[in-house]
């Protein structure tokens, strides 16, 4: 499936799904299955107060990193960048935290709500060099429709993510 038909798989999500939980679940799903090249997807969720990332939805192998401290890995770098970070080669990264050792290339895209950064998606890829700008266009896209879509109840699903 390529990047239109999975933006239209998407915006069938958001115009039937009500519930925030169930849609961000949707989605990982909608992604990992239609773009070939991902591997892994999930949304992490920011405790500001402890500075750590939390665990929210996600789709593909399970992963022991559940809550990563801001700084660490590339999504600890991210929380506190609020810079979307491409990475070709994962083996490059000093800072990097493996989820799986097959992942080789990454791509976190930070995820607002009235402008305050309140976490990211996450896209890991078994391929080197697996992400363009086209992906990160496509989760930019994504994570600002979200917030208009869902708001105040993604608002609170946050704060219980990463209560």
């Amino acid at each position: 499936m390529n990047f239109r038909e999975t933006q239209l798989a998407l915006r069938d999500i958001f115009e039937t799904e009500k519930n925030v939980d169930n849609a961000l679940s949707q989605i990982c799903q909608t992604l990992l299955v239609n773009i070939e090249y991902y591997h892994w997807v999930g949304f992490y969720f920011m405790n500001k107060e402890r500075q750590k990332l939390h665990l929210g939805p996600f789709a593909g192998e399970p992963t022991e990193h559940t809550i990563i401290p801001f700084g660490k890995g590339i999504c600890g770098q991210v929380a506190e960048s609020g810079e979307s970070f491409l990475v070709d080669d994962v083996n490059t990264q000093e800072n990097y935290i493996a989820c799986s050792l097959n992942t080789q290339s990454e791509l976190v895209v930070p995820f607002y709500l009235n402008s305050e950064l309140i976490g990211q998606i996450d896209v890991d890829s078994n391929q080197p060099k697996a992400f363009n700008q086209e992906d990160e266009l496509l989760l930019r896209d994504l994570t600002q429709i979200l917030a208009l879509q869902y708001g105040e109840a993604l608002e609170l699903f946050q704060k219980q993510v990463a209560g």
